[in-house]
């Protein structure tokens, strides 16, 4: 199979707290390096009860010190939160510590509400809208020969891939134009995932950091024992997948059994959206899924994520989905 890679919200659990996730998250890197996974990738979010990784750049740092192989980077860094000056001497810095192990991805959500938003950058000058330029003035920090009389130090001359996030069509035609490896969050909002594919794809212009088109796809696995458990491990996630989208974030719950069946209709349709783009089941079931979706996408890697309440679990469930890139 294609490469499997890792995405780690963090997750705080109903009853834990940011030291614990943060515990979780280091055994779970630590584990994906022995499973063979090819990259970790925390994401930024701000102001979410159920999400600890909102300094990303500072828990890259403490999982890529406390691994030794695995690439580990930010899926992603929502740019227009921040100076690119600074995102330039953050991944400098990460490179010169981990030389040739840290990812950046970038996105141009601000991960947050708006009021959250403001507070992260007060002064608004860059906002959503001027994310391309913010880009390509984050990549000039971190060139050669950068245009700009600032020097971002560290930052200058490192080699950190870069890539380009979306959940839309405005990222894949950003990263084709740039020529740009581009990842997609088909994990949580699959809707425009097969026409941004085949527009980055076929609008790809090659670059000196890329010479053919590479998709990395968001996919949720969760996988157990048996397709009983498997499908009341994925409750959670469910759960907090409509919490969220109700308005009403939270930390992550236990999981419920008979959840998905008891749902009411306008819940059941927003996780059937996402279900088509999950693999719940014992290893036989959760192969068939997965295979089925990467002949669907044609996806060069799959970024994993899989929010279980019980940690053991989720440990559990990666630990199956590498061994089923081998069978």
């Amino acid at each position: 199979m294609i490469p499997f890679s890792v995405l780690d919200l963090a997750p705080i659990t109903e009853g834990s707290s940011p030291s614990q996730s943060f515990a979780n998250t280091v055994e779970l890197a630590q584990q994906a390096e022995r499973l063979g996974y090819s990259r970790y990738w925390l994401a930024e979010h701000h102001g979410m009860p159920g999400i600890a990784s909102a300094a990303t750049s500072v828990l890259i740092g403490h999982v890529a010190g406390a691994t030794k192989s695995i690439r580990v980077g930010a899926g992603g860094i929502m740019l227009p939160n921040h100076s690119p000056l600074v995102i330039a001497e953050q991944f400098g810095t990460l490179e010169a510590l981990y030389p040739g192990r840290i990812d950046l991805g970038l996105g141009r959500a601000p991960g947050s509400d708006q009021a959250t938003a403001h507070a992260l950058r007060r002064n608004l000058m860059s906002d959503a809208d001027e994310f391309p330029r913010d880009v390509m003035e984050l990549m000039d920090f971190m060139s050669d020969a950068p245009r700009q009389s600032v020097r971002a130090v560290p930052g200058l001359g490192a080699k950190v891939p870069v890539w380009i996030l979306g959940s839309s069509l405005f990222g894949a035609q950003l990263a084709a134009h740039l020529g740009l490896p581009f990842a997609f969050a088909s994990h949580f909002a699959p809707q425009q995932m097969l026409q941004a594919i085949d527009i980055y794809r076929t609008t790809f212009k090659p670059s000196a950091q890329l010479q053919e088109s590479y998709v990395m796809l968001g996919f949720n696995v969760f996988a157990a024992d048996t397709d009983e458990e498997a499908a009341y491990r994925a409750t959670s996630w469910q759960q907090a997948f409509v919490n969220l989208r109700s308005g009403r974030p939270g930390r992550l719950p236990p999981p419920v059994r008979g959840y998905f069946e008891n749902v009411g209709p306008g819940e059941r349709a927003l996780l059937q959206t996402v279900l088509s783009c999950a693999a719940i089941g014992a290893p036989a079931t959760a192969k068939g899924q997965i295979e089925a979706f990467i002949e669907r996408t044609g996806a060069d890697e799959l970024m994993i994520t899989s929010n279980m309440f019980e940690h053991a679990a989720r440990l559990r469930s990666y630990e199956i989905t590498a061994q089923l890139r081998s069978l």
